[in-house]
């Protein structure tokens, strides 16, 4: 059985949550905006990138759910 991992990246206003048991490797994230997005490095998500918007939008674009988001400021933690 796979382990439920979850990866969380942040920029201070916007978390990336990656879960890699659902991704169908289908590099919208990648090949649209790779100065957030590069699986040649470690680690391959740096949302210090680019702006918010951009993230949210192409996060939005993930076809299997694999990556998410939460603003910040809306998170009760």
């Amino acid at each position: 059985m796979e382990r439920d991992i979850t990866k969380k990246y942040t920029n201070g206003e916007v978390t990336i949550v990656w879960k890699p048991t659902l991704c169908q490797h289908s590099k919208i994230c990648w090949t649209e905006l790779r100065e957030v997005f590069d699986p040649f490095v470690k680690p391959w998500i740096r949302p210090e990138g680019a702006e918010t918007e951009r993230i949210v939008a192409q996060v939005k674009k993930c076809p299997s759910g694999a990556l998410s988001y939460y603003m910040n400021k809306d998170k009760d933690d």
